[in-house]
């Protein structure tokens, strides 16, 4: 079964257009994903006792239909994709009007970095076992590194 967080649409969550603003719908799905991880047993305290945390590699949003001050948004949380060590991860977020039209779709990839050595890391055992739980989208994919890339995204620094 998702995961379900509902909001309610605040003064400071809608943009000059007077809609939901872009970065909301990051800060409403960042705030799902991390009830989520706390549903499921990876709470903070959980999280610094391994020294580890998540890091965002992208969040893809695709836009439907406005929201408006006020109105409630439900975000569901489902993981699309997840490597065999745990270390990668892809989560799919919705989001929902009070009436369940879906108003924007979004694709996140991250992974997990351990907080010494500021390096990516796999998910210690215990909670390798408890990702096994999260409930996944009917497309999940075992996330293999060459998944993590993108052709033709790489650094380039200013001269």
């Amino acid at each position: 079964m998702m995961y379900k967080k509902e909001f309610e649409i605040r003064w400071s969550d809608i943009d000059a257009n007077g809609h939901l603003a872009n970065s909301a719908y990051t800060n409403f799905m960042s705030h799902a994903r991390m009830g989520f991880f706390m549903t499921y047993g990876f709470s903070i305290k959980d999280l610094s006792g391994f020294s580890i945390g998540p890091v965002v590699f992208y969040e893809h949003t695709y836009y439907f239909k406005e929201s408006f001050i006020g109105k409630p948004i439900t975000v569901t949380v489902e993981v699309s994709g997840l490597s065999e060590d745990g270390m990668f991860f892809k989560f799919e977020h919705n989001l929902y009007d009070d009436k369940g039209r879906h108003l924007a779709s979004s694709d996140m990839l991250g992974a997990w970095i351990d907080l010494n050595s500021r390096k990516l890391t796999a998910l210690p055992e215990l909670l390798l076992q408890r990702s096994e739980a999260f409930p996944k989208t009917k497309h999940f994919k075992l996330l293999t590194k060459e998944d993590t890339r993108v052709p033709g995204k790489s650094p380039k620094n200013l001269s």
